[in-house]
């Protein structure tokens, strides 16, 4: 799987290489951000699995997800990280080439919607836009029939 942080700035994107990427102001972090807003160890992003898992280091002024403060996260495509003002989205997909939509995933598409989805992060208006796999939820009863209660803990 290859998965890149693409700054919301412009600057040119952060590869997710390793396994375990540390990301902070000291300069044995793989994603070094000098700036004094950044703790020196600020976050850890994990590769495993096919995921991307992001924890907050105790950063002073914290790891934001989609605007939300957060001291531990799964990654989607499109999600929206801030370490403290630094903003990027991510973007991951198989090694050849990163989930990016292309002209002909858009073309179907007027100027306008491209726009607004671009204003969204990429993301479609809404869940129905989206092609979602059906999910079987099987929910653990609140109570065992044969006992009357729940387990002991």
């Amino acid at each position: 799987m290859r998965a890149q942080l693409l700054p919301l700035d412009g600057s040119p994107p952060v590869d997710i290489l390793k396994d375990m990427t540390l990301v902070g102001r000291k300069e044995e972090c793989d994603l070094r951000l000098d700036h004094k807003s950044i703790s020196k160890m600020h976050c850890v992003i994990v590769k495993t699995d096919g995921l991307l898992l992001l924890r907050d280091l105790g950063s002073t002024n914290g790891t934001r997800v989609n605007g939300q403060r957060v001291r531990r996260a799964a990654l989607l495509p499109n999600d929206q990280i801030a370490f403290a003002s630094f903003k990027y989205r991510v973007a991951f997909g198989p090694d050849e080439k990163l989930a990016v939509p292309s002209a002909e995933h858009t073309q179907h598409l007027d100027a306008k919607e491209v726009a607004a989805m671009a204003a969204r992060g990429g993301r479609p208006d809404s869940e129905a836009d989206m092609p979602m796999p059906p999910v079987q939820v099987n929910p653990l009863p609140d109570v065992y029939p044969e006992q009357g209660q729940r387990p002991a803990r």
